[in-house]
């Protein structure tokens, strides 16, 4: 049985606000709300930042495709984590299930946004000593050839935000 593609799924840079927007938003078209990042945390009995310094980057990508790969939802919004798009197998379900929508957000307020890289869980494939303008470059052309919808968020409150998101899917 095929499942309709009435999710919407939202990629970006890790403090683009997707869950945050991802909350208002389902709340602005009554929809349910999934958060990626908490399923993996729930299936695997520990915190993102716990599972990438247990499994290192590969090895967290690979769970988290194996999770997001099976995710099944109706009518959500999905908040992915940031380094989702670095599971081509993982976005495919999810492109099957729902309209991807990217959060786009410059480096400038990338920099703005994300103090602390380490806490937050944040996959840094090339190593505790990537720069986070190396994350950026390396993450943008993934959100691009993921996305069905680009918003770009920058300087927009999270209401502001998850409207404009709201209607770009219109």
């Amino acid at each position: 049985m095929e499942q309709e593609r009435n999710n919407i799924v939202l990629i970006g840079m890790p403090s683009a606000g997707k869950s945050t927007l991802g909350i208002v938003l389902a709340k602005i078209l009554n929809y349910q709300f999934v958060d990626a990042d908490l399923v993996i945390q729930s299936q695997c009995d520990k915190t993102l930042q716990k599972l990438i310094d247990a499994c290192g980057p590969e090895g967290f990508i690979e769970v988290e495709n194996e999770i997001l790969r099976d995710i099944q939802a109706e009518n959500s919004i999905i908040a992915t984590g940031g380094s989702a798009v670095y599971s081509d197998e993982a976005m495919k379900h999810l492109a099957e299930i729902g309209r991807v929508v990217y959060l786009q957000i410059s480096y400038e307020e990338l920099v703005r946004r994300l103090h602390d890289l380490q806490e937050r869980g944040v996959v840094l494939k090339g190593g505790i000593g990537m720069s986070l303008r190396e994350l950026y470059d390396e993450r943008k052309p993934l959100y691009e050839q993921y996305a069905e919808i680009t918003v770009n968020i920058d300087d927009l409150s999270i209401t502001a935000a998850a409207r404009k998101v709201a209607d770009a899917l219109r």
